[in-house]
This record gives C-alpha cells, sequence and structure tokens, in this order.
C-alpha cells in the first residue's frame, strides 16, 4: 500500500504498533487501546505536517481514540479499514483465536504457518513461505518460528474477554463517544463480506459521523488489503486526493518512525 501512495505522490509512513513487527514490545505489558493511540499521536507530533492516518484493525481502533480522543486537531484526517466503535464478537473472537492459537507452540517451518493461514482464509490461493510470509514470522533458539508480535498483548486481550463479559461493551461505549467527536474527514472502508462489520455497524458509524464517506468493497473479508488490493488502493488514493495535496515537495516513499 505505501507503494501505491508514494506513487500517486503523498509521502507514505509505515508505521509498526508497540509489540508489532520491528517495533520493540512493552516491558510492563502496556497494551490498552489508549498506549497504542498515544503512540500514534507521539509519531505525529515528530511530523512537519498533520498526517492523514490509515488504520486497519488494531490501527484503526487506535487511530479513532487518538483522533477523537487523546488529540483532536492531530491528524488530517481518517481512514478506518474494517473496524467501527461496533464490532460483532464472533468475529473478534475468530480473530484473537487466529492470532492466540500458535503464540505459544510456535510453527517447526514457515510452510507450517503458511498451512495455518491456508485454513483460516480458504477463500484466498494458498500464500507460500516464499511469498513474504517469512516477515511476519521470528525464528527464536529454539528453532521454531513465531508471530512477529508480543504473546503478551494476545493473552491481555483473552484474558480480558474470558474474565469480563463487559469489557467489549465498554470498548464499545469509548470507541463510540471518540468518533462521535472527529471533525476531521473521515472514511470507513468495509470489506462486503466481513465478519467484524455488519451494516448495522456502518449505520451507526455514519449516525455519529454524518460527514463520513464509505466505501463497499464487494468480496473482500475483514483483510481487505490481501483480498482486494486494487480496489482497496484506489478508494484511498481517491479519498486522500480529494482531501489533502499531494506530497511531491518531499521525497516519496517509506519511512520508519
Amino acid at each position: 500500500m505505501v507503494s501505491e501512495l508514494a506513487q500517486a505522490g503523498f509521502r507514505a509512513i509505515a508505521f509498526d504498533m508497540r509489540g508489532h513487527g520491528d517495533s520493540d514490545w512493552s516491558p510492563c505489558g502496556a497494551y490498552e487501546m489508549r498506549d497504542f493511540a498515544a503512540d500514534l499521536v507521539a509519531a505525529a507530533s515528530r511530523l512537519d505536517q498533520k498526517p492523514a492516518l490509515v488504520g486497519a484493525s488494531l490501527g484503526g481502533l487506535a487511530g479513532l481514540i487518538a483522533a477523537g480522543e487523546l488529540a483532536p486537531g492531530s491528524f488530517a484526517s481518517l481512514t478506518l479499514v474494517d473496524i467501527a466503535p461496533r464490532m460483532e464478537p464472533s468475529g473478534v473472537m475468530r480473530v484473537v483465536g487466529f492470532m492466540e492459537e500458535h503464540v505459544d507452540s510456535g510453527f517447526a517451518s514457515p510452510e507450517e504457518a503458511a498451512d495455518v493461514i491456508a485454513r483460516y482464509m480458504p477463500h484466498r490461493p494458498r500464500r507460500g513461505a516464499s511469498d513474504g510470509l517469512k516477515n511476519y514470522l521470528r525464528q527464536k533458539p529454539d528453532g521454531r518460528f513465531y508471530w512477529h508480535w508480543d504473546p503478551v498483548f494476545i493473552r491481555n486481550i483473552m484474558s480480558a474477554r474470558q474474565g469480563d463479559p463487559d469489557s467489549q461493551e465498554r470498548q464499545s461505549a469509548m470507541l463510540s463517544q471518540a468518533a462521535a467527536n472527529l471533525t476531521l474527514p473521515l472514511h470507513l472502508i468495509r470489506g462486503g463480506s466481513s465478519d467484524l462489520v455488519s451494516e448495522e455497524a456502518v449505520l451507526h458509524l455514519r449516525q455519529l459521523v454524518p460527514h463520513a464517506e464509505y466505501t463497499d468493497i464487494a468480496d473482500a473479508t475483514h483483510m481487505v488489503v490481501g483480498d482486494a488490493n486494487d480496489a482497496f488502493s484506489a478508494a484511498i488514493v481517491d479519498f486522500l486526493g480529494r482531501h489533502h495535496s499531494r506530497d511531491t515537495a518531499q521525497p516519496q516513499g517509506t519511512r520508519e518512525l
């Protein structure tokens, strides 16, 4: 996605959330939604102009809190990718369950991880280990391969939902209030076959934010980016092109924060 944005004339920055990818893991297990949101605000403060924030899944939730609660005015726009204040509990648990399933045991090889992904997303062609999958895995001294996120993050989510059945309702209320506070341009992109964001959830968000724009990408699931890359990229570029000037004065490409 960042390459498509750069080619369209935008400066694109790929951001790994704490506990994910190449970013550090929190030594004290600080993975509350406001922790992630505060990181986004801190990153935005280092830029010489307000960024247009595009967030999928966790990134979208954190972006909603950052832009609607912690630091209104710090972002130029917000795009939520298949995420909303109200989400289907069964879909949430399916995603979290997939992330939690091999968090301790890992995989004997990247090919085994590819098999697990193929079962999780049977609608997609099987992805081989040579297709960039190794970028999402870390090999530990025991020789096994593990997802590149902090297992504490996953355990925190599971324990919260198992020990407190009302946790999702409270999070929904927090996200709804943040959404209601938004005045910046907002764009919701939904996978037409998403099991997380229902049409009712879309209506709820648009009632909270009447000026929100909405794109439904047919045949895409929650994993919109991998399911329909071309349609997803076109929707992002169209929205940004109508609300922001292209950053042609600065080097195009990606940068890590």
